[in-house]
């Protein structure tokens, strides 16, 4: 049985093919459009999933849409007209893109695919619910969605059994976690729907001092996690902003602009929302341990990706453990849609056999040494070939002397994150290494943290960790054998960046946390290896894991993008396959797109 699960029309388009069960292919449409976020009707992603799997559309047994798109209509409209007169240039901007093509999702299907065959559609949560529960470990679990908003759902609380999903309770819109934390992120000047982990990342510079005006003006939270906003501070609902004058005037201070830097009240504001947010989740997730009586936890929807969040969840739920959708925002909602038809559709028996179904979540394209050599003859780019063994060796050798390399192996990942395969890599024991990788390599605010890669067998001698965390998505603690003694000398803010925490101080948060990837021989056994070579040159199983993009640009996805990443940025070493390359050989003529001559000069 072929089921295709395909996502669109917000942000973050994707597509999913399922067969039999098994997760062959997932892929979200910005990586072949170069778009990030890119919310297009998916048919690079679509093609590549059949491709994949060597099928022609209609030999699918059913292309099955992620949420229900009339029913989303139905909650726009009453939210106009519930505002009305107010929002009418939202309002004029939003119904022709519904009359024109959101609504006829199903012509829209068959129009650009020519198929003939079922078209199913699941609810939004019920997608997000079906990525949470059916790719996880567990035969039997609670699951928590929460994102922004669905067709009206924005946070649910229901339960995994084998092959079948019951929800049972749930919050509306306009009340959401999601928005809230958007609402945030636009105040501290960062991008609605692609930002909130700069918000994330920035909360360790500050102190949550606005937690309790936040808790008395903005929310009321129940003892059982359910919440209510307070609209009057909200432009979200039928405005063009996420937040309105009152908001501001509530803080003392108007929204940053973007690219400002952000200084101590802004750091202190991200400080204090996401302590909320810890607060709030761990009391929705004891309330559907509560609710289930279950003792493992799935999660999906975008505050999914809260890895500060998951790991007060895992800590003080009182589950033994938590599964965490690895393309847990809107992307993931196309693979949930396909395992949603799968199993609780068409009933097929669910076989757990103890680890997850994910694949590690390298689900996207992969290209032989034969398809990237063509490419980079293209280019007229010097290369070197190597066989694996020498040329991990020589990858190691590279990165203990300081050198910065684009790692680009096996299939792409399916999510946000890089776990390896469409990675930059450094060495983590240098202290000027968040530094130049940030400002020098992918262009992007000097505050944000690196994530560690470490070998699974050793994550416990440098972190305060226990179990397998493979898709990036928990925090951990640095070991207090690790961290160094640090006077502050009255710094604050970004000045805090310039002192050294940690043995590890390129990935050591200012908090003394890392958001931490663990690397089995058995789900990526090269880029184990790398680390397993890093280690016997350095004594060092570490190394710093970004995603190979800069910012504004999707993670790359084929051998072109990444030799034009690696040509536009000061990345030392580039690593496709069996191929190396190294910066200063290379012709600096090299032509770029006219987006990256601007980022260069900007």
């Amino acid at each position: 049985m072929k089921i295709l699960g395909i996502s669109a029309f917000y942000h973050d388009s994707a597509a999913a093919l399922v067969c039999n069960g098994e997760i062959i292919a997932a892929a979200q449409e910005e990586r072949w459009t170069r778009r990030k976020g890119d919310s297009s009707f998916p048919v690079n992603s679509i093609n590549y999933c059949l491709k994949e799997a060597n099928i022609k559309v209609n030999e699918l047994d059913a292309i099955v849409f992620y949420d229900k798109p009339i029913v989303k209509f139905e909650r726009i409209l009453n939210s106009h007209i519930h505002r009305a007169p107010y929002g009418l240039k939202s309002f004029l901007q939003a119904i022709p893109l519904w009359l024109k093509s959101k609504l006829w999702t199903e012509d829209e299907i068959r129009k650009n695919l020519d198929y003939r065959g079922k078209i199913l559609f699941t609810s939004h949560h019920q997608s997000h619910a079906a990525s949470a529960f059916f790719p996880s470990p567990f035969k039997e679990a609670a699951i928590l969605t929460v994102d922004g908003v669905g067709e009206w759902d924005t946070t649910t609380i229901g339960y995994g059994e084998n092959n079948k999903i019951t929800l049972l309770k749930k919050i509306c819109f306009p009340h959401s976690l999601g928005l809230l934390y958007s609402a945030f992120t636009y105040y501290c000047g960062f991008k609605v729907n692609s930002g909130e982990y700069k918000l994330m990342g920035l909360a360790p510079y500050g102190k949550p001092i606005f937690l309790d005006l936040i808790k008395k003006e903005l929310i009321r939270i129940k003892e059982d996690g359910s919440y209510l906003l307070n609209l009057k501070y909200f432009d979200y609902i039928s405005g063009l902003k996420m937040i309105n004058r009152k908001f501001e005037k509530l803080f003392g201070r108007k929204a940053l602009k973007p690219d400002e830097v952000p200084d101590q009240f802004y750091m202190d504001i991200a400080a204090s929302i996401q302590a909320l947010f810890n607060e709030i989740l761990v009391l929705i997730a004891k309330e559907a341990k509560k609710a289930t009586g279950l003792e493992y936890l799935t999660i999906a929807g975008g505050v999914g990706l809260n890895c500060v969040s998951n790991s007060h969840i895992l800590r003080e739920a009182g589950f033994k453990d938590v599964w965490v959708q690895p393309a847990a925002g809107d992307a993931g909602g196309a693979l949930g849609a396909a395992l949603y038809a799968y199993y609780a559709y068409f009933n097929n028996e669910r076989n757990v056999k103890g680890k997850d179904f994910q694949k590690g979540s390298y689900l996207g394209p992969s290209f032989s040494n034969e398809e990237v050599k063509n490419i980079l003859d293209r280019y007229k780019a010097k290369y070197h070939f190597k066989e694996r063994k020498e040329l991990l060796k020589q990858v190691a050798k590279e990165l203990a002397h300081g050198k910065i390399v684009g790692f680009f192996q096996g299939r792409m990942e399916f999510g946000p994150r890089a776990l390896g395969n469409r990675s930059i890599l450094g060495d983590p024991r240098d202290e000027k290494m968040q530094t130049t990788m940030n400002l020098k390599i992918k262009f992007r605010e000097s505050f944000r943290p690196f994530a560690p890669s470490v070998k699974l067998d050793k994550v416990s001698k440098y972190f305060e960790w226990d179990r397998p965390s493979p898709y990036m998505l928990f925090v951990a603690n640095i070991k207090k054998d690790c961290l160094l003694e640090v006077n502050t000398n009255g710094k604050t803010g970004l000045e805090l960046l310039k002192l050294k925490r940690s043995i590890l101080p390129a990935i050591t948060h200012v908090d003394n946390s890392a958001r931490l990837q663990t690397v089995s021989q058995e789900d990526n056994p090269i880029f184990y290896e790398l680390l397993d070579e890093f280690e016997k040159l350095t004594g060092c199983p570490v190394l710093i894991n970004t995603s190979f993009n800069v910012r504004g640009e999707p993670i790359v996805c084929t051998p072109q993008d990444a030799y034009l990443c690696f040509m536009g940025t000061n990345i030392d070493i580039l690593v496709i396959e069996n191929y190396i390359l190294y910066k200063s050989e290379q012709d600096s003529k090299v032509e770029l797109t006219e987006w990256k001559r601007k980022l260069i000069k900007d």
